[in-house]
């Protein structure tokens, strides 16, 4: 969070947890949601420095004790309930809608996302992220359903969640601690363009009174949590507009003309194909896809919850969740999907639930709404969604980190990581594509500066004998070496250099990798080939060690 006269460079992702209604002014500092940091004993005006009372307890991760914390108040349990049930309202035109993106019958995404919510809220690591049916896996997996047919697209769904609990358990999910922070702000910034412009097919080419609609909808969104927190905006949101819509006679878009609602239970479906080499090869390349990008956006969104909540999640337990619930998925023929982050975002930031139970009752209240009340969920105007979505896209971008003010004193190199992340993010439709070619500009940004901050100096220069001409030299060599910065190092030295015995001086400097040694075993071979020899000092123990390993061995 930036305020007033704070320095434009103090910005984090977690200004998105500290942001009442829509408050997105640059320049001073908006006041927190009660459920979002800790209690507040008066109300502060912008630019003044919340008083904080009582600090409220962090709500726990472990099952039973999130489940424990949801009963622990009247006000948090209403909280969970009412969460999960907006959240269910919230998920249908999305389950729909990305099981057509998918090519498959949108019974399939429904059932995803109805079982993948009830699964994670027991397997994963991140009490109150929501995961069902999303684009992102429904692109992956796509071709499988319209090249090959429907058992092998749930086969390829019941691979991707074995695969996922093989990379859970080869700790995959400790990678995310090298995604930089430019990257994690292309990915929340991207999320929130990603998520608005996929509300604009709702708006363009509709009759004239959605817009009314969409408008009254923003209205509530934004003054209802300044009246009170007690029961969520997108709830009231929901059940105004429709009651609206069904009074007035209004016909404007819905949920049924998404798709239609499936009217029974889902069924146990195990995919009739070959066991054969041939069905893997098919099969396996998607699957693989699909476990890597499920994982990526899951753990991505779990790392912005915890911004938001001041918590810290089990990252490597979401990993093998999201397997067993894909798997799970699979078995009831859904599409399988990973963490959404729109609906996350709905549950925890903007309905204030922290816990398990508000996940599991947003697949419970899913599967009541399109098996029992089917029909009267189908009557919900696409308005009333479309502006919650709205209000949750901006509300997603950090705003901080594209204020000019702010891109003038960040670094260019970490400017052009965030740009390259949305860029390739908003090019592709794909986060998980984003955030590789965002990680991997950071490191090669990184590595090039760190390569020029090598540099060798010469520090001493000795006449044993006395005859007027140097006998050893000294040269120190200061910063970290490795692949890109050892590659120069060569053409540093003096090979020329009238002493007879060089001194290489690694006291101030670090061997990381093979490339150096082999660097450093050219330099000494191009000082012998002139006669002259050589010796490496002032070695730290593991450079020591990798140096005895591998020189001469690697030329």
């Amino acid at each position: 969070m930036t305020c007033k006269g704070a320095p434009a460079t103090v910005f984090t992702v977690t200004n998105l947890k500290v942001t009442r209604g829509l408050d997105f002014s640059i320049g001073r500092c908006a006041l927190p949601r009660p459920h979002d940091r800790i209690p507040m004993t008066e109300t502060n005006t912008a630019g003044s420095r919340p008083t904080p009372a009582s600090p409220e307890a962090l709500p726990p991760n472990g099952v039973v004790a999130s489940f424990r914390y949801a009963f622990s108040s009247p006000a948090r349990l209403r909280i969970e309930v009412l969460a999960g049930l907006a959240v269910s309202l919230a998920l249908i035109p999305e389950a729909i809608a990305f099981s057509i993106l998918a090519g498959v019958d949108p019974s399939m995404g429904l059932f995803a996302s109805v079982v993948m919510a009830i699964v994670i809220a027991f397997t994963g690591g991140r009490p109150a992220m929501i995961t069902a049916a999303t684009g992102a896996v429904a692109l992956v997996i796509a071709p499988v359903a319209r090249e090959h047919g429907i058992d092998y697209f749930i086969a390829t769904v019941l691979l991707a969640g074995v695969l996922q609990i093989v990379l859970a358990a080869l700790g995959v999910a400790k990678l995310q601690r090298f995604i930089p922070r430019s990257v994690m702000l292309g990915f929340v910034n991207a999320l929130g363009i990603l998520i608005f412009t996929a509300q604009l097919e709702h708006l363009i080419d509709v009759p004239w009174l959605v817009y009314p609609l969409f408008v009254l909808g923003l209205v509530i969104m934004i003054f209802f949590p300044k009246i009170t927190t007690a029961i969520p905006a997108p709830l009231v949101t929901i059940v105004v507009l429709t009651a609206l819509v069904i009074m007035a006679g209004i016909n404007v878009p819905n949920v049924s003309d998404m798709g239609q609602m499936p009217d029974s239970l889902p069924s146990l479906f195990i995919p009739d194909v070959p066991y054969t080499l041939e069905t893997l090869q098919i099969i396996g390349p998607y699957a693989l896809g699909m476990a890597i990008v499920g994982l990526m956006e899951s753990l991505m969104t779990a790392k912005l919850v915890d911004d938001i909540t001041d918590t810290h999640s089990d990252k490597t337990r979401e990993s093998w969740g999201q397997g067993v619930a894909n798997i799970a998925s699979g078995f009831f023929g859904g599409m399988g999907g990973c963490a959404m982050i729109g609906q996350t975002m709905i549950n925890v930031r903007e309905s204030g639930a922290r816990t398990r139970l508000s996940t599991l009752l947003a697949g419970v209240f899913l599967l009541i709404l399109i098996v029992v009340l089917g029909d009267i969920v189908g009557l919900i105007p696409m308005a009333a969604l479309v502006a919650i979505m709205v209000l949750v896209s901006l509300g997603t971008i950090d705003w901080h980190s594209v204020h000019p003010r702010t891109l003038k004193f960040m670094p260019l190199s970490e400017t052009a990581v965030m740009a390259v992340t949305v860029i390739a993010t908003l090019a592709t439709n794909n986060l998980a594509i984003g955030v590789v070619l965002g990680v991997l500009t950071a490191m090669v940004m990184f590595a090039r500066r760190v390569a020029h901050l090598v540099t060798i100096e010469m520090v001493e220069a000795l006449d044993v004998d006395k005859d007027g001409t140097i006998d050893i030299r000294t040269y120190r060599v200061h910063g970290q070496l490795f692949w890109a910065s050892s590659n120069d190092l060569v053409y540093q030295f003096d090979y020329n250099d009238e002493a007879d015995h060089i001194i290489i001086d690694m006291s101030a400097a670090e061997i990381w990798d093979a490339s150096t040694v082999a660097t450093l075993d050219s330099i000494t071979q191009k000082f012998q080939e002139r006669g002259k020899t050589v010796e490496i000092t002032g070695l730290d123990g593991p450079s020591r060690e990798r140096l005895a390993k591998l020189s001469g061995r690697l030329n």
